[in-house]
């Protein structure tokens, strides 16, 4: 009898811990459905959204380029994300700096894995949209003058070099994270970190030829704005999904996004309407974007009364630093990759360590609910990523002109258009 009880409670007992650790690595169907959907809306966001988008602000001559140089970084990344990439960010971590190679080419990695409630291969796919996107970012800073193949080269490099170190900081059990800063979707680490290294590129690569002296005329406001669209769009994936989880604080994401992308395209149109006397298609669509920036890092932090300040800031500084502050400092930021993402990223990092509010997600206390030292974390975050993409995207650009012999295209060819130059194709039958 006594036998029997002594194996009835030990089969008891490997019942319960079979049930709980069956319960720790459980996949959620909820969750890994949502996942899945926010991965392929973020996928639109490259190929689709930003080629619109950044296309129909390029000349018309340059058209097809800028699609070709927006494609060409999304497949790179998803090569290069799933060789080293990957692991670079998320694998254990090497001094807070940088991942280990533990996930080279995924090793480690199967079917049955499980990254909180999801499979990771769900969370790899996921990740490596927004390192698809993030280096095409880069990209709106040199339209219409870099060779193709430097790009090529450049954008392995750059998310070798950069992106992934700067995705371990903050999410990968990196110093940032450590330290407490907030990012809940990408403000230093997507944002921040492409508009610096855009405005580095612009600088080496030199202004466009004409540049302040000729009218450099969008191709097609009709497919940026449609780009804009498709931006905005999958930007629900990129905040909500950020949160992993289809949760009450996915869906916080999701509203404050749609919000401040709203309230930043009205305060844009406003401000332009009231400085230059028109409301232009452009502005409205810049500000819609401008918005959905500066609301990223904050996202599953802020509430709706913060997203409105957010969107509000947003759609004026986007405005200043494209009409006014571009050309006091004379660079030429074809497409103004700092200009909407490096200086509204700033801000909403910035608005992230003062709005951020513990009843939307606990832990997470900015400014205004007592923490003020929230600031200057997110401070000291914007900072060590600035130096860093500063840096390092000059490093990846003197390897780069060694690899292809220089960034820019000849004169004949940027005078041509590097559509018919470098592709043999029109956008546009003239």
């Amino acid at each position: 009898m006594k036998l029997k009880m002594i194996l009835g409670t030990l089969g008891l007992f490997f019942c319960m811990t079979a049930s709980a650790l069956a319960t720790e690595g459980a996949i959620d169907t909820g969750d890994t459905a949502w996942l899945i959907v926010s991965t392929a809306l973020v996928m639109m966001m490259t190929p689709a959204g930003l080629a619109l988008f950044y296309g129909g602000m390029s000349r018309y001559k340059n058209l097809l380029n800028t699609l070709a140089m927006t494609f060409v970084s999304y497949c790179l990344a998803s090569v290069v994300w799933m060789m080293w990439g990957y692991t670079l960010a998320f694998g254990s971590s090497m001094g807070g700096l940088v991942g280990g190679l533990n996930h080279f080419f995924l090793g480690g990695i199967g079917v049955n894995s499980v990254t909180g409630t999801i499979p990771t291969f769900v969370f790899v796919l996921f990740q490596m949209t927004f390192a698809g996107i993030t280096v095409a970012l880069v990209l709106g800073a040199v339209v219409d003058r870099m060779k193709f193949s430097s790009w090529i080269v450049f954008t392995i490099l750059w998310l070798t070099v950069v992106y992934s170190p700067v995705a371990h900081w903050a999410w990968g059990g990196g110093w940032m994270g450590t330290m407490g800063a907030l990012d809940f979707a990408g403000g230093t680490v997507v944002h921040i970190n492409a508009g610096v290294a855009g405005l580095v590129l612009a600088l080496v690569v030199g202004k466009r030829i004409g540049y302040g002296k000729e009218a450099m005329f969008p191709s097609s406001i009709t497919l940026t704005s449609l780009g804009a669209a498709l931006l905005w769009f999958g930007w629900f994936g990129f905040n909500a999904g950020s949160e992993l989880a289809a949760d009450g604080v996915a869906g916080s994401a999701f509203l404050v996004t749609n919000t401040s992308a709203s309230t930043a395209a009205l305060a844009w149109m406003f401000t332009e309407w009231t400085v230059n006397r028109k409301p232009t298609v452009l502005g409205i669509a810049s500000g819609a974007v401008a918005g959905l920036v500066a609301i990223t890092p904050g996202a599953g932090f802020v509430n709706l009364q913060a997203s409105l300040v957010i969107g509000l800031v947003a759609g004026m500084i986007g405005f200043f630093s494209v009409s006014v502050l571009k050309g006091k400092l004379g660079y030429d930021d074809s497409l103004d990759a700092f200009g909407v993402h490096g200086i509204c990223g700033i801000w909403g990092a910035l608005a992230t360590g003062i709005f951020a509010n513990p009843a939307i997600t606990e832990g997470a206390q900015g400014l205004l609910y007592g923490n003020p030292k929230q600031v200057w974390i997110q401070f000291l975050s914007i900072i060590g990523t600035a130096i860093y993409s500063a840096v390092a995207t000059l490093i990846v650009i003197m390897v780069t002109r060694l690899v292809t012999g220089g960034l820019r295209v000849d004169k004949e060819s940027e005078i041509e258009g590097l559509d018919n130059s470098l592709h043999g194709e029109r956008g546009f039958e003239m």
